[in-house]
């Protein structure tokens, strides 16, 4: 059984508190200074807490709240040499939370699908940790990355279920314009983005490779794809991962100027 504390209640935290419940043999005490925010997870967790000394118990504690708040919080956590400190705010890097922690500090981007146990993280570390190991494996699949590629990691984990989200949208939209019924044109849509995520995560082809899967010669696929191959589609889904790793960026100089002062 491991001890785990989430610090900060809101999407992304109640997120990780629901998947650990799902996958079991965790301990979980969900805090915030708002207890209104137990409301969504109280269910999921063995405890709330509105004292964050109730935390300091924990074998791993995650650190769930918004960049700005980090340094407040590590003002009144004490933690020890033993136990673990996960940070998840974008754009904080480890040398700003260590300096405020005895604690061992791991920086993970996690997303959204740790409600479902789906979850895609990136996460940096100088040695592994095997608690947070076997909470990343139980919420999804992770990979091992440089701290200094966290921000583009931010920009393709982190924010990129609001860019599938998009996309997702625009292809059910259409589908209703087209005839067909809303809630069937959602599950459809969402089948086919989770089949096809699938695929390329059990298959060893290049996605190149299995677009040419599907397409047929003179099918249904080859004629939409040339409307995606004519167009800046590409360049423009690329602007916006850009986009998101360069505020990740303007983050991570703000946390280091705020620690400095």
């Amino acid at each position: 059984m491991i001890d785990v504390s989430v610090i900060g209640c809101g999407h992304m935290g109640g997120a990780l508190i629901k998947g650990l419940s799902q996958a079991g043999n965790y301990r979980i005490t969900a805090y915030d200074v708002n207890p209104d925010a137990f409301e969504a997870v109280e269910a999921y967790s063995d405890r709330t807490t509105t004292d964050i000394a109730d935390v300091e118990d924990s074998d791993v504690v995650v650190v769930a709240v918004k960049p700005d708040i980090v340094p407040l919080v590590l003002d009144d956590l004490e933690l020890g040499a033993e136990q673990t400190l996960v940070t998840i705010a974008a754009g904080v890097s480890t040398d700003v939370v260590e300096a405020g922690t005895d604690a061992t500090v791991v920086r993970v981007m996690p997303n959204l699908a740790a409600e479902t146990r789906n979850m895609a993280a990136a996460v940096a570390w100088d040695e592994p940790d095997e608690d947070v190991e076997q909470m990343l494996s139980d919420l999804g699949e992770f990979v091992e990355i440089d701290e200094g590629l966290m921000d583009v990691a931010t920009a393709l984990n982190g924010s990129g279920p609001a860019f599938v989200f998009y996309l997702l949208g625009a292809m059910q939209k259409r589908a209703v314009a087209e005839g067909l019924d809303p809630e069937d044109a959602t599950v459809l849509a969402a089948q086919t983005f989770k089949g096809a995520a699938e695929t390329v995560l059990r298959s060893d082809e290049e996605i190149d490779d299995l677009i040419e899967a599907v397409c047929s010669p003179n099918g249904t696929t080859i004629e939409g794809m040339e409307v995606l191959w004519d167009s800046d589609v590409e360049d423009v889904v690329g602007d916006a991962l850009s986009a998101a790793s360069r505020r990740s960026a303007e983050l991570a100089t703000d946390a280091e100027e705020a620690a400095s002062r």
